[in-house]
């Protein structure tokens, strides 16, 4: 199956001139997955909700300022490849070209439904992410958004004074806070106006009840449901009780597990690869095969490397956030880092990363020496 089976030429278009506001409503009414933009009728790029999220620019900034690219794709692409260029682009939309002519825009959602028959082969526990950021509920929506921004993350579990799942907050729900309550404010209030707002506490706007799937339901399932539901994802928790956030399972996941290959060598898959300088996909995929190979035991199914970039700069380098997560036999295990410039950024990652392999080898020798020892005792 290639993108001219599911590309469309429905999609949502500005021009680089038209004011942000604009934008922004237009993501609070029709809930695209993407805007593309064009400068004097040819294609500039797109802007996302992520990047509406991220940013501090006002209303009437125009448009062409939040411009980013997207990766481009020929109608006659492979749909894996497809799946992992929007995973590394950080993108939910990509457009498709013609002969070297905007052509239309294939979406995750579009890619979903069109493999959506052979997502059986997978279970949820196959693919889904463990370790998930939460926020109580008392916590205040600025610290939703810093949170997101800080992490990369689309949305967030709430959880309640008990820790137990009470609800959602997204990032579409930040673009419909934001734009509901603030288009009925004047520019002389509208400062003052976003600054309370900021303080309200996510309990008042988060979604519930949440969504959830459990560990043992097929992908497929999911799927459908976020589909059906237009959802980005659904919390997992485990079997009996849909109380406990066990991790999250999202669209970009499943694009992910799309695209996973059988090579003889680590797959890697590296959100925002634009943002690496001095490294190359080869370089990240050896140092992160040298520090699994210190643990003899740990086969790697998969690796997910994410790049961020801050606004913060030293002598003109970008803070980079760098992510490493690796699918193992063993579990999922991470690390994460920052530093100017992605080779700094990752190789701190990387460190704590071959920390938290060697703490695992070392639990397990702890356990297999008490398992021994208890063994000993029961002789006595």
């Amino acid at each position: 199956m290639d993108i001219s089976d599911i590309a469309t030429n429905d999609y949502i278009e500005v021009e680089a001139e038209e004011r942000l506001g604009k934008v922004r409503s237009i993501f609070e009414s029709e809930n695209p997955k993407g805007i593309i933009v064009t400068e004097a009728g040819q294609y500039a790029g797109v802007v996302t909700e992520r990047q509406l999220i991220q940013s501090h620019i006002g209303d009437d900034t125009k448009v062409a300022a939040m411009v980013t690219d997207a990766p481009k794709v020929s109608r006659t692409e492979d749909v894996r490849e497809t799946a992992r260029m929007l995973v590394e682009g950080g993108t939910k939309i990509a457009p498709v070209f013609e002969a070297d002519q905007l052509w239309g825009v294939v979406t995750e959602d579009a890619i979903l439904t069109a493999v959506l028959e052979n997502l059986d082969a997978l279970d949820v526990r196959d693919i889904y992410t463990e370790n998930v950021v939460t926020v109580e509920e008392d916590e205040s929506m600025g610290r939703v958004i810093n949170l997101l921004r800080e992490h990369g993350i689309s949305r967030l579990p709430v959880v309640d004074d008990d820790g137990f799942l009470s609800g959602i907050v997204t990032r579409y729900d930040i673009v419909d806070f934001v734009v509901r309550d603030t288009e009925k404010t004047t520019v002389g209030d509208r400062s003052g106006e976003i600054e309370r707002l900021l303080d309200l506490p996510v309990y008042d706007e988060m979604t519930s009840p949440v969504e959830t799937a459990s560990l043992d339901d097929s992908v497929r399932d999911a799927v459908e449901d976020m589909l059906e539901n237009d959802y980005s994802g659904v919390i997992v928790t485990p079997e009996g009780d849909d109380r406990v956030v066990g991790g999250i399972l999202t669209k970009t996941d499943v694009l992910r597990a799309l695209s996973y290959t059988e090579e003889e060598h680590l797959d890697v898959q590296i959100t925002n690869i634009d943002l690496l300088d001095a490294l190359s996909r080869q370089e990240v995929r050896e140092r992160i095969e040298d520090v699994a190979d210190k643990y003899g035991d740990m086969h790697v199914h998969h690796a997910h490397v994410r790049l961020s970039k801050h606004k913060e700069k030293l002598r003109g380098t970008p803070l980079i956030q760098s992510q490493i997560r690796l699918r193992t036999n063993k579990g999922q295990i991470a690390g994460t880092g920052e530093g100017y410039g992605a080779d700094n950024s990752f190789h701190v990652a990387l460190d704590k990363l071959e920390r938290n392999v060697l703490e695992l080898k070392g639990i397990e020798h702890d356990e297999e020496y008490e398992g021994q020892l208890l063994r000993k005792l029961n002789e006595l």
